[in-house]
């Protein structure tokens, strides 16, 4: 029997109702792991637009205290303990730069600045919002969805923490050791939390069930501030057991056809390969037809090569593309 906890729990990790909602109806969840898994998948699956805004909506910002009427209390003493460095390491002048800079960021994107605050000082953190700051909106809507996901999995741990130290002690279902290694802080939408040693051939006890392929992708057209509708998305592995593809080097055999699709009215493709536990380790191709998308563009196609360790075969890839006729980039998201 895993640990119970009601809305008002999760409401705490993510100020999204929505997504309190549909983590009481995925739990109980056997260990903060599962719940971190399945947080990911509502979060970014499940819960909408106005549940990212609502979500981000009862942050406080960055060196400001929680209202006291705060619909979740818990919610907000962990705001205050994320932020007791960042107070701890300003001066006047800085939380008054602070504040000005964070009412120059809700005039361009509309909602708080949010950021894992977590053992950050305030200048660290002036100095990622002046950065941010340049950013499109539709691209900082996307990073701040990231970072409320750092959050969220932050508070899941605590949550599950503070269950174990008023909860009698059990005994464990398997004696296999799962160390995890923090998110690298230095990439601003990259690494999640994920183990760093698993036994070999054998699924993790913590790893959930697959609820969609293990590799996705979604497409947001930043000139128009929208998702990209109707985007050709080819997925490709390469088969050739006697080479790898090398940079520089023409191939024509070798990359083999997982599965096609186009993407839907929200950037999101169809399925692009079979819904399998295990990924095969190995080197993927995604390729766009961004030509067909905008004739007028700079880029034809866009293809992206990325390669999958065995330790990575029970993770999910979700590698989405932010397009503008001159410009491309990408990262891999959750």
């Amino acid at each position: 029997m895993g640990s119970v906890f009601d809305e008002k729990d999760f409401l705490a990790c993510c100020g999204s109702t929505k997504f309190a909602k549909e983590m009481v109806v995925a739990g109980p969840f056997s260990t903060h792991q599962d719940a971190i898994h399945a947080a990911r998948n509502i979060w970014f699956n499940k819960v909408d637009v106005n549940g990212w805004l609502e979500a981000f909506a009862a942050h406080p910002q960055i060196g400001q205290t929680p209202s006291r009427d705060h619909k979740s209390p818990t919610f907000a003493q962990w705001s205050k303990g994320e932020q007791s460095t960042a107070l701890s390491t300003s001066t006047e002048l800085t939380l008054q730069e602070l504040l000005e800079w964070n009412a120059r960021y809700r005039g361009k994107f509309g909602f708080v600045f949010l950021i894992c605050a977590s053992g950050r000082s305030t200048p660290e953190i002036l100095a990622e919002l002046k950065i941010r700051y340049q950013n499109r909106p539709i691209i900082e809507f996307e990073i701040a969805a990231q970072e409320q996901m750092k959050i969220t999995e932050l508070r899941l741990s605590k949550l599950f923490s503070d269950k174990a130290d008023t909860a009698p002690a059990v005994k464990p279902l398997s004696t296999t050791n799962i160390a995890t290694k923090a998110e690298d802080r230095v990439n601003i939408i990259g690494a999640h939390l994920t183990a760093a040693t698993r036994a070999a051939g054998a699924k993790p006890a913590h790893i959930p069930i697959r609820t969609r392929p293990p590799i996705t992708t979604h497409v947001l057209d930043t000139s128009h501030g929208c998702p990209a509708n109707g985007v050709e998305v080819r997925l490709e592995m390469w088969k050739d057991n006697q080479a790898r593809p090398q940079f520089g080097e023409t191939y024509i055999d070798g990359w083999i056809s997982l599965g096609s699709s186009a993407t839907d009215k929200d950037g999101r493709s169809g399925q692009l390969m079979n819904m399998v536990e295990a990924l095969v380790p190995g080197i993927y191709r995604i390729s766009f037809n961004t030509g067909k998308y905008n004739p007028d563009g700079f880029f034809p196609y866009v293809s992206i090569v990325f390669e999958i360790k065995e330790s990575q075969k029970w993770d999910h890839f979700h590698v989405p593309l932010l397009l503008s006729p001159f410009s491309i980039s990408t990262y891999r998201g959750s």
